[in-house]
């Protein structure tokens, strides 16, 4: 039977894209965000494999159809086994808003140099008003991290700290400016995320640690961006207390 067929087939494509996305990006055989598109490709296969799997089921009650019965069968566990992870991910992950651009200053925040470099000329401008109102919405007040210490040896700290961090490359370092550029990659399909740290000088005393971290990809981030700022903050308070 026809139905039962095509739920077949779509359950073998959803399993081949995903698989290739994940493969393909983790290995760089192709860019991240086409990886993660297969993955999502494969999503939306699984679900289609899903309903005609069903409807395959439904169709092969009589016996003369009863030969399709299997692969409809197949089609609806694949389909099942596909969507089911990545749903439970959508339903219990962080209700987070569609941005990928965060900052700790909407009115002065700290920009990219190095970093437009390396996305060939992009406009890396922070842009308050599409993503200042979301973010305060969906995060609430992210301030900067304050610092008893002046801002040279501020600086040092965030240096140190910065070398720690697991997923980072830094690829500039300004001490006159007391500014730091870097980007963190994902584990799986190796997304890139830019980031700048500036250390200012307090008004009330000692230090400011300013930060902004913005995805190379996509509209939305998962919450990633804001994570990695208050990680890096929360690594950075125990020494600031030394």
């Amino acid at each position: 039977m026809a139905i039962a067929w095509l739920a077949f087939l779509d359950s073998l494509m959803a399993v081949a894209l995903i698989g290739a996305g994940m493969f393909g990006a983790h290995y760089r055989w192709f860019p991240a965000f086409s990886g993660f598109q297969m993955f999502l490709m494969g999503f939306l296969l699984g679900f289609i494999a899903l309903l005609m799997g069903i409807i395959g089921i439904f169709a092969t009650r009589n016996p003369i159809r009863a030969h399709g019965r299997k692969r409809a069968v197949v089609g609806t566990v694949v389909g099942v086994l596909v969507i089911l992870p990545i749903l439970w991910i959508m339903l219990t992950g962080p209700k987070v808003p569609a941005i990928n651009d965060i900052t700790t200053d909407f009115d002065n925040s700290p920009e990219f140099s190095k970093a437009v470099e390396l996305n060939h000329g992009r406009d890396m401008k922070y842009d308050r008003a599409k993503y200042a109102k979301k973010q305060l919405d969906g995060y609430g007040p992210l301030a900067p991290l304050k610092l008893a210490a002046p801002p040279d040896e501020a600086f040092q700290t965030v240096q140190r700290a910065a070398a720690q961090m697991p997923t980072w490359t830094i690829t500039s370092t300004d001490p006159a400016t007391h500014t730091m550029e870097g980007y963190s990659t994902s584990g799986l399909f190796h997304f890139n995320d830019d980031f700048v740290i500036q250390v200012r000088a307090d008004p009330s005393g000692g230090s400011l640690v300013e930060m902004r971290s913005k995805s190379r990809d996509g509209i939305g981030d998962f919450g990633v961006n804001h994570k990695r700022i208050k990680d890096f903050f929360a690594a950075i308070s125990p020494a600031s207390s030394s």
